[in-house]
């Protein structure tokens, strides 16, 4: 380990800021339009089970990994089994891919709150709105340039002054504006009807579908397979209680996700009385239908401000979170400065991001497999490498280092409670869900390339 390497003040800010990367634009943007669009009630039983039992085996995988050899995903399986470098490469692919494009989702959330605070709402619940303004070619850049810069500035300035200054911030008033939108969404005329769609489940609804969606939403959610959390392991300290902070974690993450579905599903059902065109929007759910309910409820545009801010938040969060794991892994694999790491991530970032923003226009014509760029970026990193490092890293903890491994680690500050369900979970059942994620996914993604 290096001997300049920063790390967490204490468990409280290390959870905080581990919760901060898994709490961002999966929770609020992504969880409540998949819940919406898979049955409401039954996707999210299904993503709480999943949540409980795969998502914890994985994340105390990956925190424990990191908190044991002090690296970062570049170095630390090559530090357990050299035969496993590869892995390192693999891992550290998915953060540069994810980052800028997510960057350029978290540019819309800026516009958007800027939308709100001018007092614009009116003109962004137009049908044609945001289909308009991402097809742009300089203020969609513009507002991405500035978010990515925010999270950037953030992670220059270190581990414990700037993430965990930043998460500890954040997070509270994060949690604060949740409950506030929710209440609202709920005390509105109609609401309740969502409430039963979002809390009952129709098991009628449930397929292998509604598996799937869920168990790719928690790697995306919880920030899994991506090299964030066993980044954040790296720094966390020896003597900090590991599977207390992980359930911690999942309850931040959860509760969050949870908090969504309860402020944005219940809205829908005022605006549209839960309509199957409405609760079948997806990814525009936020920003296609949302402006509609806000711009037809009382006190709307204040309500559509606070909660644009809460999203911009939790997308800040992530953002740092995965910009730090960039600038780790070029540390860790260069022996670079923290800012030297940081002006590279800069670069990096706008290359990419700025023709990932420029595909829903000018240059639109590139068009990867059928897939404009964003949509191929998010399949190669979410559909493809994530769930290919979380098998292999099942593999390499099941087969080759042992349960064991990461079990003594875990147990570095007490008794780990879980040791033989971890044990089966990592070696028997988890890489047969992820084996099925990937197959599902990429037949899933040729089928609507023939067509």
């Amino acid at each position: 380990m290096e001997k300049n390497r920063g790390s967490f003040s204490n468990k409280i800010g290390f959870v905080l800021a581990a919760a901060g990367s898994a709490v961002g634009l999966g929770n609020l943007w992504r969880f409540p339009y998949l819940a919406a669009k898979h049955g409401g009630g039954i996707f999210l039983l299904v993503y709480l089970i999943l949540a409980v039992s795969f998502g914890f085996v994985m994340m105390i995988t990956e925190i424990a990994l990191g908190r044991k050899t002090g690296l970062s995903a570049a170095g630390a399986y090559s530090a357990l089994d050299r035969r496993f470098g590869f892995m390192g490469v693999l891992s550290s692919i998915v953060p540069f891919m994810i980052t800028p494009y997510y960057c350029v989702i978290g540019g819309w959330v800026l516009k958007y709150l800027v939308v709100f605070l001018t007092n614009q709402v009116s003109s962004a619940a137009g049908d044609a709105y945001f289909e308009t303004y991402i097809a742009s070619p300089v203020m969609p850049v513009i507002y991405f340039l500035i978010f990515m810069s925010l999270g950037l500035f953030v992670v220059m300035l270190g581990v414990e002054a700037g993430i965990e200054k930043a998460s500890r911030i954040m997070m509270p008033i994060l949690v604060v504006i949740s409950i506030v939108v929710a209440v609202f969404s709920l005390l509105q005329p109609g609401a309740l009807k969502g409430l039963e769609y979002y809390l009952k489940p129709d098991f009628s609804r449930f397929s292998a579908t509604t598996v799937m969606a869920a168990m790719g939403q928690l790697f995306y959610s919880m920030s899994l397979a991506m090299g964030i959390m066993i980044t954040y392991g790296s720094y966390m300290k020896k003597s900090d209680h590991l599977s207390q902070s992980v359930r911690q974690i999942e309850i931040f993450d959860t509760g969050i996700a949870f908090m969504a579905g309860l402020m944005i599903i219940p809205a829908v059902f005022v605006y549209s009385g839960g309509s199957d065109e409405a609760l079948g929007k997806g990814p525009g759910l936020m920003f296609v239908t949302l402006p509609k309910v806000f711009d037809n409820m009382r006190f709307g545009v204040v309500i559509g401000a606070v909660f644009f801010l809460l999203v911009l938040f939790a997308a800040l969060t992530s953002s740092i979170s995965l910009t730090e794991t960039m600038v780790s892994i070029l540390c860790d694999a260069f022996h670079w400065s923290r800012k030297k790491a940081c002006l590279c991530c800069l670069l990096e970032l706008a290359v990419i991001g700025i023709p990932i923003s420029l595909g829903f226009g000018v240059w639109d014509f590139l068009q990867p497999f059928g897939m404009g760029l964003l949509d191929f970026f998010d399949f190669v990193s979410n559909s493809v490498l994530m769930p290919i490092v979380a098998f292999i890293t099942c593999i390499f903890v099941g087969f080759v280092i042992r349960p064991k491994a990461v079990i003594e680690e875990v147990e570095l500050n007490g008794p780990f409670r879980e040791r033989k369900f971890y044990s089966v979970m990592i070696r028997f059942i988890a890489p047969v869900c992820l084996l099925a994620i990937l197959v599902f996914a990429i037949a899933e993604a040729l089928g609507k390339v023939s067509v």
